[in-house]
């Protein structure tokens, strides 16, 4: 870090296919990369390895306890006190984390946590500095996931859509859209709006300056 007063950490948070990468694309290509590090709440899904393939197809990613806050929350901490941390890397395909790989992130200025549920985890959503809420249309979320879930992680189209039907939609209605009252910043439209990302960038230099 290029100082060592305790790290600007931003939440970036939306139902998926919001928008969220977008948005934190933004920010990194207003602020000089190697002053940010970047957590992915998809990294820290649980490690399920010691379960069987069949059971692994089970897990509804889609509900709060699919997720492993604590070591989340740990790692944050952990850069917050200058200690570069080991992020998990998850497999779409075999439904854990991969075994003996991570990838090293080290202590930045600026830390960006980006996920669906990073506001309904009341520890997780106390260490966030600046809380944003990518708000955008469902028909437009739904298109987004199935164009990203066919290229990325090998899906079809029927998938897709049964997923966001029985467990996306329902769980965004549940622990997603409700938690948005916590956000400082409500985005529409995520990183194609403008003048709200020109706000966030000016509010982080701010920041960063004082």
């Amino acid at each position: 870090m290029t100082n060592k007063k305790r790290p600007l950490i931003i939440g970036i948070t939306g139902g998926t296919g919001s928008g969220k990468s977008t948005v934190c694309k933004a920010i990194i290509d207003n602020i000089p990369e190697e002053n940010i590090a970047v957590l992915e709440q998809d990294a820290y899904y649980k490690d399920q390895s010691h379960l069987s393939f069949e059971e692994r197809l089970k897990t509804n990613y889609d509900h709060p306890l699919s997720f492993d806050n604590k070591l989340l929350i740990k790692h944050i901490e952990n850069l917050c006190e200058g200690n570069v941390i080991e992020k998990p890397i998850y497999d779409y395909e075999l439904h854990t984390r991969k075994q003996n790989e991570t990838v090293s992130i080290t202590p930045k200025d600026i830390i960006i946590v980006e996920g669906i549920m990073i506001l309904e985890d009341e520890q997780l959503r106390d260490r966030l500095d600046i809380k944003i809420y990518v708000d955008t249309e469902d028909d437009l979320r739904i298109l987004r996931r199935i164009q990203r879930d066919i290229k990325e992680r090998g899906r079809t189209v029927d998938s897709v859509i049964d997923q966001y039907l029985t467990t996306v939609k329902p769980a965004h209605d549940q622990f997603i859209e409700p938690y948005k009252k916590y956000a400082d910043i409500i985005m529409p439209e995520g990183g194609h709006n403008e003048v709200a990302i020109d706000i966030v960038i000016s509010k982080i230099r701010t920041q960063l300056d004082n």
